[in-house]
């Protein structure tokens, strides 16, 4: 036995375990390396997002934090130890309330509020924030945790005399639920739910239960499209089943370390790398940019590709990688990358546009003169002349910051060669693309390269980029076997994308009625060292400046500019979040100056049916922001009132409302923008689904398979899901820009439709005959006719399928002109969100006391996904108002970087609008986008209505808020 390790016994989940190893090795790295309990999940290895936690003789502690020899002696309880033969009733009602998106928190908070439900087993809101208030989770909200742990009791047993019932673990999840005679339906999934055992017993089959005592069943034919089932990828989230990146590495993978610039800019030259490999047991390779085969450049864009996978000579931008350690796992960690022998010249760095922009500033890129990556521009009429002639006039400036997606989950993944395929299996939310540009770093043919993806635990954008790909892969093409990386917390934060920083100004102007005259609008977004998705922001930007208001008279001119910032990317929201904070609080002071009331002034100018758009579009129909300000007008009287009855007794503390509109045009911006899916009949009789639309934890997943059923006439509990896999699945485009619902919901629903057209063909029946699934037999039947076609008996296809249907849908775009005019988007969603919050005046800082959010959807296809994304994105629209602001070299922790927890989230009322669109499937519209866009700019407004002071840099700190309160007193 070697002298660092020693004997460690201990109980986990009821079973006795021992184990040979470090005693002050992470806990967490023992019971997901060695005991391949992956369901205690690891997000920073730090003790700041208690995504790790597991009970340590019944106390909740974070196995990253805790020694092994700390559980000597000891019981621990991980996920996996929960549900026994079935789901305890806590993970019940995660399900039941939505509580688990993408499910990488999910983990830490079961084992967090079982250890308060075993003391009390039903507790209070406050003591649920207290006990969860440790772990983080970027995606729900929080509030439907709340509501599950509120609720989780009445998901216990029954009283006596009622039968349990014996359940089949990840049934439901996986969709292959066994047939039955009998219709499935679902009740709506609300804190009432718990099916009536009684007369629901007699003939029920073994299986078809999520739980012991709570029955959770699917809806029948016809009754998919609004129904709020359990999603169908939603067992393995709740029991620690799910694989992320760096759940299922193979055993004999070579671990990957990444040696990363600590500079902003430098110049860097290796020392003898052949001497440091010979130097370090374990170590079995060092691979640089000089050993790239192909072209070491990529990017989501392919006019734009500009960022190497390992930099050459120099780099731009702090955390740029330029060299990879490959080692046995063992090496890895004792291997310390300080002695790496690279040798740095710190340069002159750029560290904001305007500086950039400077007469004489160093190129980031040359060729992009005066650091300009792209300019986008919308303009109509004469906003000057509108302006000069305007009643009431307002201007004003607004800075962001730099915004840290902060998902729970590091980049990771694993690269292996399966024959002369190289497989890639990671976390992505853009399969295809990482495929091409893996296959062109590696030069390799991309049908030679196989992108699978893992469950993805939180992405909002950033996993759009490639990043562990091509260094995975790389390792794996020279060395010939598995290579395996998983970023640490501080390696994601410093190299991965961040929502572009902005410096806007603008001016608007209203005639006397009210009625918008004119704007102007100008941004410069800092889209760091490397383009991303900047192009996509400057000529989104321009488009959505206005907001969802008729402006006849408007120019909007936008840039993205180089510095050596971090690269920004993708952010939920493409920088409309950003330029919805410079109009919207401009709306509100022209509605103060115009003495108007103002939501009153917002219906007045909202677009309507018929109107036209800033890029002179014609909104014909599913225009829905009307309805949205309408559904919220009681809820702001009712706030206005108890606002100025609080302030009129109050001095220190004072409470202001706000509100803020939205809209968001859904896919690329004037681009094609298709996806594609493939459904068919197997000869077991199921519905199998070749779902490549990535499912983040949006839940892709299971809105596209109610689609499909609803389409096809089936019922949800037919259709077997096959997800993304560039080997199998057609191309259903990257999971961004609200569009997985829409898009490729409509092509899964043309592809349902074809698939039933081509039945209805061969049973030479009606379009009006019904469908029918059992094992091996479909049966169509009308009227009194019944065809039973044996499927068994059919010759399969290359699919294994005997019916098959194949669809694409690409949104009718055009392209914009010099003056951006055009047909941008087909379909855009509207919202429109009230804040209501306290001020203190002595200390600034802000308690949010209420977020009342109407959104239009169109067709709400599932109620309960759609409202945890809109309380999702209202918890990231609070971090960007009040907290969030990435800075290199200081935040790059979840310590330092503030998102919101438990405790930060209020109370959130949720107001489903359907105004249907006829582009979208059964009326549909995104979402994913909308639902952030409104919430800073309405707590802003909010702040101003309590103080009377605008905060004009985000985030609106206390410093910042007080600042505003003094300068406007002076």
């Amino acid at each position: 036995m070697k002298p660092d390790r020693a004997p460690i016994s201990f109980m986990v989940n009821g079973a006795p375990a021992s184990v040979s190893a470090a005693p002050m090795r992470r806990l967490s790295s023992i019971l997901r390396e060695e005991l391949g309990l992956t369901g205690t999940k690891v997000g920073c290895d730090a003790g700041d997002c208690g995504a790790c936690t597991v009970l340590l003789d019944g106390s909740p502690v974070c196995a990253c934090l805790a020694p092994l020899a700390s559980a000597q002696g000891c019981s621990i309880r991980t996920v996996e130890g929960l549900g026994g033969d079935g789901l305890s009733a806590l993970q019940a009602s995660f399900l039941a309330h939505g509580a688990a998106q993408c499910g990488i928190c999910t983990p830490g908070m079961l084992m967090a509020a079982t250890a308060l439900l075993e003391n009390r087993p039903q507790p209070s809101e406050d003591e649920v924030q207290e006990a969860l208030g440790g772990v983080l989770c970027r995606c729900t909200g929080y509030r439907k945790i709340i509501e599950a742990v509120v609720e989780a009791h009445r998901f216990l047993p029954p009283p006596s005399g009622l039968p349990a019932i014996s359940p089949s673990r990840g049934e439901i999840g996986s969709l292959n639920a066994a047939p039955t005679s009998r219709p499935r339906r679902l009740a709506k999934a609300t804190p009432q739910l718990i099916s009536s055992l009684e007369g629901e017993m007699a003939g029920r089959p073994e299986g078809g239960a999520l739980s012991k005592w709570c029955d959770f069943t699917l809806p029948p034919a016809g009754a998919a499209v609004g129904a709020s089932p359990v999603r169908l990828d939603g067992v393995p989230k709740v029991t620690g089943a799910d694989r992320f990146g760096a759940d299922a590495f193979p055993t004999d993978a070579l671990s990957v370390l990444v040696v990363r610039s600590p500079h902003h800019r430098a110049a860097f030259s290796f020392g003898d790398l052949g001497a440091y490999v010979a130097q370090n047991a374990g170590v079995g390779g060092v691979f640089t940019a000089a050993d790239i085969p192909g072209v070491n450049r990529f990017g989501v864009i392919p006019a734009f590709a500009d960022q190497p996978a390992l930099a050459e000579a120099e780099t731009r931008f702090r955390g740029e990688a330029v060299a990879l350690v490959a080692c046995e796992g063992w090496a890895a960690r004792d291997i310390d990358l300080a002695d790496f022998p690279v040798r740095w010249q710190e340069l002159p760095a750029l560290f904001a546009p305007e500086q950039a922009e400077q007469d004489g500033a160093t190129l980031v890129h040359a060729g992009r003169a005066g650091n300009i990556l792209v300019r986008g521009h919308v303009e109509r009429g004469d906003p000057e002349a509108a302006l000069a002639h305007a009643a009431a006039v307002v201007s004003g400036e607004i800075e962001t910051s730099f915004v840290e997606h902060a998902y729970v989950e590091p980049e990771a993944g694993h690269a292996v060669f399966d024959g002369d395929t190289l497989t890639v299996v990671a976390c992505t939310q853009a399969p295809y693309m990482d495929r091409d540009d893996t296959a062109r770093v590696l030069g390799l043919p991309p049908e030679k390269v196989r992108i699978v993806p893992t469950a993805t635990g939180g992405g909002f954008g950033s996993k759009l980029d490639l990043s562990v790909q091509p260094l995975i892969g790389l390792v794996a093409l020279k060395t010939g076997r598995a290579a395996a990386l998983a970023y640490s917390r501080r390696d994601s934060m410093t190299s991965t994308t961040k929502r572009h920083p902005a410096r806007m100004r603008a001016t608007l102007g209203a005639d006397a009625d009210g009625a918008i005259a004119g704007m102007v609008f100008d941004g410069a977004f800092d889209t760091g060292a490397y383009a991303s998705w900047g192009p996509t922001v400057a000529n989104r930007v321009p488009v959505h400046a206005s907001g969802p208001y008729s402006t006849p008279n408007y120019r909007a001119t936008s840039r993205a500019v180089h510095t050596n910032g971090p690269v920004s990317g993708a952010f939920r929201g493409f920088g409309v979040p950003q330029a919805a904070i410079m109009q919207e609080t401009l709306y509100d002071e022209l509605a103060d100056k115009l003495a108007m009331d103002r939501l009153q002034f917002r219906l007045n100018n909202a677009l309507r049916n018929g109107g036209e758009t800033v890029t002179g579009q014609r909104l014909e129909a599913g225009v829905g922001i009307v309805d949205c300000l309408e559904a919220l007008e009681q809820h702001w009287k009712r706030a206005l009132a108890e606002a100025a009855s609080f302030n009129a007794g109050n001095v220190a503390r004072k409470r202001g409302v706000g509100i803020a509109s939205c809209w968001y045009g859904c896919g690329n911006t004037s681009l094609p923008n298709p996806s594609t899916i493939r459904l068919g009949i197997a000869p077991a009789g199921k519905v199998v689904l070749y779902q490549g639309a990535v499912d983040i934890g949006q839940g892709s997943n299971t809105v596209i398979a109610q689609i499909v059923a609803d389409a096809l006439g089936l019922a949800l509990a037919d259709i077997e899901l096959r997800s993304a896999d560039t080997a199998s699945t057609p191309d259903a485009g990257k999971t961004s820009a609200s569009r997985q619902t829409y898009v490729s919901g409509r092509a899964a629903e043309k592809a349902a439709h074809t698939l039933r057209d081509e039945i209805l063909r061969v049973a030479n029946v009606s379009p009006a005959a019904r469908l029918h699934l059992e094992a091996g037999v479909l049966t169509v039947w009308e009227g009194d006719l019944r065809r039973h076609i044996d499927l068994e008996s059919l010759q399969p296809d290359g699919h294994g399928l005997v019916f098959t249907a194949e669809a694409t849908y690409d949104p009718p775009t055009t392209p914009l002109d010099a003056k951006g005019q055009g047909r941008p988007y087909a379909v855009y969603g509207f919202g429109a969100q009230i804040a209501e919050l306290e001020v203190d005046l002595a200390i600034g800082t802000v308690q949010l006391t209420r977020i009342t959010a109407a959104h239009d959807v169109g067709k709400a296809i599932n109620p309960l996904l759609a409202e945890g994304q809109i309380q999702g994105g209202i918890a990231q629209g609070i971090g960007m108002a009040l907290m969030e602001e990435y800075i290199p070299g200081r935040t790059e922790n979840l310590h330092d970087y503030l998102i919101p927890t438990i405790g930060d989230v209020p109370p959130i009322e949720t107001i489903l609008v359907e105004v249907p669109d006829p582009e979208g499937p059964f009326g549909a519209k995104g979402l994913g986008e909308h639902v952030l866009i409104p919430t800073a700019p309405a707590i802003l407004n909010a702040i101003r209505h309590a103080t009377g002071a605008s905060v004009r840099r985000l985030p609106a700190t206390p410093s910042r808020i007080l600042a505003a309160i003094r300068g406007k007193s002076r």
